[in-house]
């Protein structure tokens, strides 16, 4: 079985989000049980000297976009035994930053193109094609208006996954022509309520379709979770699937991770401990290790459920807890964390920006991680927490609902309330003081939550059946 994983991002390489991780675990998963599995990126500018230096350029070509006929080269390297093909074009990706620029419209066309034409030219013939969000979504799309005829693309299926609905690359009318080049009788493939719609292109011509999480497949025909596409999803649920992503175990381990303060495992959280410490010194707070520590690593934007924390704070800072939070995003939260954290000195620490090395201090250093979002299609940072035997306190959606079983119930790994209510939130956070005011009763839940698999093992398996099923079909 021979799969082509196309991404706007991967890590190792580059990453704006978890889409980055997915795309270089799932595809590590999956070659690693014996399947030729490659991954298609852009070559950003932000790329690092480093991970360039084992490139090497294999092929050029051009591409048409409408009337533009634009230069790509094609660069090679192997991490950890998969291929990965780099796009280049200075002009579309030669600059800093992923996304959020003017002409995003024509850079993420141009990828999507390139990636089939990208084909003529390398010696892997696939036989998916594997989209993953917006960036991607005009592969289907283009595949079927322009290259079937190809022997090389004549029987290539497309699988196209959505990360997060949210964003769908919507763009106006005049891209269709000027930009896509798409022929009169195929426009349809991406007009959607007067815009142009990469991910509408997508769910209509893909093979079939994925979510990150079983629950966030079902979300995705409801109005409030679907951002406008419910309709055109409940047409195409009969292709729809929800897969719950994983970590990379490996690198995600408190017995190894060189990040870390101090090591430890579930059989020893003598380590935990002293990682709390130094990161109550590192973030200004008292050393008090009966102090209840909760931890937020997180977008500061609206759908994470900020909105809950802000009415609950001063009533959470009641029970004498701690409070720490890395992250940035819209001003009017960057505001009120950085208030918080004059209103209470010596308890509550805040870091506006992006660390990975302290977002892995903070995994590992707090008692308690808060994800109250309103929406969340798979997350990972549950799954970190939990495998650094830090307890989450989630509400019961998407990935979460998936990943997280209340305490209260069999098999608990962790804290849940179900309504957006930030009483019940705050009800959650009590009942997880009172836990954690019997140390061996917390000890115990902590090595419950590192005790569960969130490897990819599980989730590789169920896309390699998917695609043996793709596959088999006439």
């Amino acid at each position: 079985m021979k799969i082509l994983l196309a991404a706007s991002e991967a890590v190792p390489f580059i990453k704006s989000g978890g889409l980055a991780d997915v795309a270089g675990s799932l595809s590590k998963a999956i070659r690693n049980r014996s399947q030729a599995c490659r991954v298609v990126l852009p070559l950003y500018g932000d790329i690092s000297d480093e991970l360039r230096a084992g490139m090497k350029e294999i092929a050029r070509f051009q591409v048409q976009l409408a009337w533009r006929n634009q230069y790509c080269g094609v660069l090679e390297t192997t991490h950890k035994g998969v291929k990965y093909y780099f796009l280049d074009n200075e002009y579309y990706f030669k600059r800093r930053g992923l996304y959020g620029f003017f002409d995003d419209a024509e850079r993420f066309a141009f990828f999507s193109r390139a990636v089939l034409e990208m084909l003529h030219h390398i010696d892997f013939e696939p036989e998916i094609i594997h989209c993953n969000d917006w960036q991607t979504a005009l592969i289907p799309a283009y595949l079927d208006v322009f290259y079937r005829v190809s022997e090389k693309h004549r029987d290539i299926k497309t699988v196209f996954t959505i990360h997060n609905i949210q964003y769908q690359g919507t763009f106006g009318l005049q891209v269709i022509e000027d930009i896509l080049g798409f022929p009169e009788g195929a426009q349809g493939m991406v007009e959607y309520e007067g815009n142009c719609n990469y991910m509408k292109a997508a769910i209509e011509q893909c093979d079939v379709l994925t979510t990150v999480s079983p629950t966030y497949a079902q979300e995705l025909m409801d109005p409030w979770f679907a951002h406008g596409l419910h309709t055109l999803l409940q047409e195409k649920r009969h292709k729809m699937r929800g897969i719950l992503n994983g970590i990379d175990q490996k690198l995600y381990d408190p017995a190894t991770d060189p990040r870390l303060t101090k090591n430890y495992t579930a059989n020893d959280l003598s380590g935990k401990a002293a990682c709390k410490r130094a990161l109550q010194e590192e973030m200004g707070l008292k050393t008090h290790s009966n102090a209840l520590l909760i931890g937020m690593v997180t977008r500061l934007v609206d759908h994470k459920g900020l909105d809950l924390v802000q009415y609950a704070f001063s009533r959470m800072m009641e029970r004498g807890v701690q409070f720490v939070l890395l992250g940035s995003g819209d001003w009017q939260f960057e505001r009120f964390f950085r208030e918080t954290a004059d209103l209470y000195p010596g308890r509550v620490g805040i870091h506006i920006g992006f660390d990975e090395a302290l977002s892995m201090r903070i995994y590992s250093g707090v008692d308690l991680f808060l994800m109250p979002s309103r929406s969340e299609p798979c997350g990972l940072a549950q799954m970190i927490s939990m495998r650094y035997g830090t307890l989450p306190v989630v509400r019961s959606t998407g990935g979460l609902n998936d990943s997280v079983r209340d305490f209260g119930g069999e098999e608990g790994n962790g804290y849940t309330f179900l309504t957006y209510n930030a009483d019940d939130m705050l009800d959650t956070i009590y009942r997880a003081c009172d836990d954690f005011a019997d140390p061996a009763l917390w000890a115990e839940h902590s090595k419950a939550a590192m005790g569960c698999d969130f490897g990819w093992g599980r989730s590789a398996m169920e896309y390699l059946s998917l695609y043996t099923s793709l596959l088999q079909e006439k």
